[in-house]
């Protein structure tokens, strides 16, 4: 087998790795949010992501774009939490164009609740399932990509308490 064959090979297998990941690794992230707090990980993420703005509120332009959403995708999901009692939108002070999301107590005291649980399947489902030279590298790798796709967005950009919780997972 000549180098260009490994290489070509290697390189099919990282993609189909990568891809095989992205297609099975949303629904168990989505079971566990589920299970703690009877809504899907973008939800828990968008709940988690305002629980950690100053007065739980974030325009929601800028929180469509802290989670990666289109403002179709964030309205939808914003309908669902609201009707649930977990965020109310209201003006922004700011700018009476604009229009904030805020995390009201009870969805405060949903993240609070369920963030435990959460973290603890992240560990048990992904993160021991690796060495620490492999979180290692999981960590550079998926930083060198994100950089490549979205220069503009760091991994820690997601929220503190998931970059705390992998690195407390070191």
């Amino acid at each position: 087998m000549s180098d260009d064959t490994a290489g070509d090979t290697a390189a099919r297998d990282a993609w189909l790795g990568l891809v095989a990941l992205t297609q099975v690794l949303p629904p168990v992230l989505d079971s566990e949010a589920s299970r703690d707090s009877a809504s899907n990980h973008y939800e828990h993420f968008v709940l988690t992501r305002l629980a950690e703005e100053p007065e739980r509120r974030m325009r929601l332009s800028a929180l469509a774009a802290a989670t990666n959403a289109s403002a179709s995708r964030l309205s939808h999901v914003m309908n669902r939490l609201e009707a649930r009692g977990l965020v109310a939108r209201v003006p922004c002070e700011e700018d009476g164009r604009a229009t904030n999301a805020v995390l009201t107590e009870s969805g405060e005291a949903l993240v609070a609740t369920a963030a435990p649980g959460h973290l603890e399947a992240v560990r048990d489902r992904l993160l021991t399932a690796l060495t620490a030279d492999q979180i290692a590298q999981l960590a550079e790798i998926s930083g060198t990509l994100l950089a490549a796709i979205d220069p503009a967005r760091r991994p820690s950009d997601a929220c503190a308490s998931i970059v705390e919780a992998a690195s407390a997972a070191r």
